[in-house]
């Protein structure tokens, strides 16, 4: 498909998507019992607390001042709205997000649940194709949440982001750096087939492909629009460009079966498959450890210019976890 074909499809497909991050009960269950650990290690309760630990300071420092925070792909600006319920909990007022996204259903639906809030003095809706982006006003915190792995030109939103950062500014992400196309590299790969021939036939149902996989498929989500696009390169890219001062990177294998194609054929009230999921989780961390497999998710926090030494956790640092895409 061509650039502008993958663009109306990938519109079509999420302008009547009205919950983006949905996800199965099991893959809450994993989370919380293999996840939180380590965010709590680093400082933080979950993905949301993270991003307000790095605001709050921010906006306390700029007190006079708006705390300017831009949401790269931001979509129903629904993880926006809760950080901006979070920020008034916390006594915080001082902050004004500008959510940008191509979409125009999906922002509209985000003004709506703004307006139903009481928070539209706190916002402003930018529609645009990140290449479009005229990307001049400073920013003292910038959130990429699940977008970068929707990107093409990976390149040029890194160095727009790079430049419009204030100097004091972070840079923070939740998103995907695996295989493109959310695919598995060929060590991950044995591994999730190993695990696939302990699962009844019930389990191997794809509910967003809707179809029984008797063999697992190493399916390329990216062949028809841009999920996973450039996940690959993300990290690197990253790494070549900021300074880190937070970084965990997390989950390989156990993505396949708590994620939404596989993760609902897994029931959280049924003790094998805890059982199940507890084993691949296992597994996973100790290969990711050993440096056999790399994690296809992170979170990070970035700075424009050198700080103290990114807080990470054990050994995973983000240059531990770059995966060679050539062997």
């Amino acid at each position: 498909m061509s650039y502008e074909t993958k663009m109306e499809q990938e519109i079509r497909i999420y302008q009547d998507v009205a919950n983006v991050h949905e996800l199965p009960p099991i893959c809450h269950y994993w989370s919380n019992k293999y996840l939180r650990p380590k965010l709590e290690l680093l400082g933080f309760k979950n993905p949301d607390d993270f991003y307000i630990r790095y605001i709050v300071p921010m906006a306390q420092a700029s007190s006079r001042s708006t705390c300017h925070i831009l949401s790269l792909g931001a979509g129903n600006c629904d993880t926006e709205v809760r950080l901006a319920e979070l920020l008034r909990e916390e006594g915080v007022g001082n902050f004004a997000f500008h959510c940008l996204d191509i979409n125009s259903q999906m922002l509209a639906r985000g003004e709506q649940l703004v307006r139903e809030r009481n928070l539209a003095s706190h916002f402003v809706f930018i529609e645009t194709d990140i290449n479009g982006w005229d990307a001049q006003d400073p920013y003292d915190i910038i959130i990429a949440n699940q977008s970068l792995h929707h990107v093409v030109e990976l390149e040029l939103l890194f160095e727009k982001t790079h430049r419009c950062l204030r100097d004091s500014g972070f840079f923070l992400t939740n998103d995907m750096i695996g295989r493109n196309g959310h695919m598995r590299w060929p060590e991950a790969l044995e591994l999730v087939q190993a695990c696939w021939a302990m699962l009844d036939e019930k389990q191997k149902w794809n509910w967003q492909l809707k179809r029984h996989e008797e063999v697992y498929e190493n399916w390329d989500c990216s062949a028809e629009g841009f999920e996973g696009i450039r996940s690959q390169d993300i990290l690197p890219l990253l790494v070549k460009t900021f300074h880190f001062d937070c970084f965990l990177g997390f989950a390989n294998v156990i993505g396949v079966f708590v994620a939404r194609a596989f993760g609902h054929n897994f029931d959280v009230s049924n003790p094998k498959d805890c059982y199940f999921i507890d084993f691949v989780s296992q597994l996973d961390e100790y290969f990711i450890e050993a440096g056999k497999l790399k994690p296809t998710q992170m979170i990070a926090a970035m700075r424009k210019h050198e700080g103290s030494p990114a807080k990470v956790y054990k050994h995973l640092t983000p240059e531990f976890c770059l995966r060679d895409p050539n062997f």
